[in-house]
Formats: C-alpha cells, structure tokens, sequence
C-alpha cells in the first residue's frame, strides 16, 4: 500500500481539474433532465445559445477561467481541503476545521446560491453565479476533491493506461476510456445512461436518499438557526442573506457538507486502495472505480437538479 504524507495548502492546489471537461458535462446533461420549469426557463434564458441554453457546455467553465489572472481567486473554490486520514482508514469532512479561510467548495457554494437569486445583479452576474454552481457542484462529488491528503492526491505518481500521471488525473482518464469504451465516446450517451438509471433502473430506488441531508445536522446548530435540514432550509438561507449587507458571513449549508462527506467517504473506501506500480486504468481498481464514478457523477446531476429547482421553483419537484 502507499505511505504518504499530508500536506496542503492554497497556492498549490489548482493543478488538476475534478472530473475534467467530459464529467463536468455530463453532470450538466443529468441535471438538464431533471430541471422544473422555472429552473429550466432560466437556465435556457441566461446561458442563451453561448452554452447552447444547457447546463452541459456551461459546466466546465469555472475550469476554465481560473487559469486566467482575472479569475485566479477562484481557484481555491474548487477544493476541500479534509484533514483527515484516509491511510488509516479515518475519513471526515468538517466546515470549522477544512474550510477555516472561507474560501472553499462549501462556502463557494453558499456565496453563488445567494447571488442567483439576487435580481439587483446583472444579467451576466447572475449566469457567473449558475455557471460556478452548475461546477461547484459537481465539484463536490469527487472525492479527491474533498481531500487534503497529498495535494487531493496531485501528488502521488500513478499510472493510467501504460502513461504516468498522477492520482487525482487518473479519474479523467478513466472517464474518457469508459466513455469511448461503452458510450461510443459520447458524452450524451453516457449522461443518458445514467437518467434512465435514475428514473427507471439501478438508481431508482436511492435517488430520494442523495438529495436529502439531515443526518449531518445537529440539534444545537438547527436550533441555532445556521444549518438547515433539507435543500429548501438551505436555500431559506441563503435567500435570507441576500437581503442583508453583503458583508455578512455566508450561512453555512446542510447539504453541501452532507454531500462532501459522502463522496469524501470513498477516499478510505477505493481511492487509496491500490498497490503501487499499479496501472489504475486497468484491471480491479478500474473495475472498483468505474461504478463509483458513474454513481458519484449522477449523484451530483440529480443534486444540481434539486438545488436549482428549489431556488426558482421552490421545491425539487423529485421524487422523495
């Protein structure tokens, strides 16, 4: 097994993307299924024919910009950093003590899903605001994304497919090689895969269970009134705050850190499991992998959905 140390900090941490351009999209697809009405007309009305009016083309965007110096703040957005041990099979996820600076996924996320829903803005502030969700999102969902543990894994050699690279890459890899694989390397393919999935097959009966979030929520926090229960006090939340100063600290999320808590569970479950010299792209990882992947991809679409629909609907309109 790997021997690793832990080590990571902000100005290191944008040198890989999470689920690379074809995962981003594929997240956007799956929520476009899945989007209400009024969530749909105003994701078709803000990302116009630029993201031919879908969530899809839009998703990888935030990678995109944040190589640019304009928009090189946001690349700690992408990122988690979880203190925890995943070598000794000690996985856990805390706002207070991964997110002490404020700038992470989850507080990215809560910062965006204020601004949507602030009409004072400008047309393209709020399509910024979609655009780093429709991301952020799917951001969440990689588990190495919600690691700290060598650089969320960018610095652990690996190799994929008979080529060096490293670990947090080799997620890309896969993806591609499975795409081109089974879905005729078609994105669409694949993201219509995994609704039918959802609606009809092998997801069918946990989809309720990836867009709820209580678990995580204590007595004296929702007492308190800081995190909610479910995707509608969350966004009750952040509606709140948009009407105050924007100088006031973002209210801190239920489900976003429920759901990095779930994708961070499989940096002990898989992602660390491997032997060194391995080639990750084939073989027992691989085959380990891939159906994490698939499920971790629909996950976050089905959440994008929900998370959408719930601030311009004002329910998820899915099944519960």
């Amino acid at each position: 097994m790997l021997t690793t140390a832990i080590f990571c900090t902000c100005a290191l941490i944008g040198q890989a993307v999470a689920w690379g351009e074809l995962g981003h999209e594929t997240v956007g697809y799956v929520a476009m299924q899945f989007l209400a009405p009024k969530a749909l007309s105003f994701v078709q009305s803000s990302l116009g024919s630029t993201y031919n009016e879908s969530l899809g083309p839009a998703a990888p965007w935030a990678d995109t910009v944040r190589e640019e110096t304009a928009y090189a703040w946001s690349a700690p957005l992408h990122f988690i950093d979880a203190e925890d041990d995943p070598m000794d099979d000690s996985c856990s996820v805390s706002q207070k003590r991964d997110c002490a600076s404020g700038f992470c996924t989850l507080t990215a996320i809560s910062n965006y899903t204020k601004r949507i829903q602030e009409t004072s803005l400008s047309a393209t502030q709020r399509q910024e605001a979609l655009k780093f969700l429709d991301h952020f999102i799917g951001d969440i969902g990689q588990p190495l994304h919600v690691e700290a543990l060598e650089t969320g894994g960018n610095d652990i050699t690996a190799t994929c497919a008979g080529k060096k690279t490293n670990l947090h890459a080799v997620n890309t890899g896969m993806i591609t090689q499975n795409i081109d694989a089974l879905y005729g390397g078609s994105v669409t393919t694949w993201a219509n895969t995994l609704v039918t999935r959802i609606k009809t097959g092998a997801y069918k009966s946990e989809a309720a269970s990836w867009i709820s979030c209580s678990s995580i929520t204590s007595t004296k926090s929702s007492k308190r009134g800081l995190i909610g229960t479910t995707i509608e006090d969350d966004i009750a939340l952040t509606r709140k705050n948009a009407r105050r100063s924007t100088q006031v600290t973002l209210p801190e999320l239920a489900c976003p850190l429920a759901w990095a808590q779930d994708s961070n569970s499989f940096d002990c479950s898989i992602v660390f499991s491997y032997t060194t010299g391995e080639d990750l792209c084939t073989g027992s990882y691989f085959n380990a992998a891939i159906p994490i992947i698939d499920t971790q991809i629909a996950k976050q679409g089905y959440r994008l959905a929900a998370w959408l629909n719930v601030i311009f609907d004002g329910a998820t309109n899915l099944p519960s």
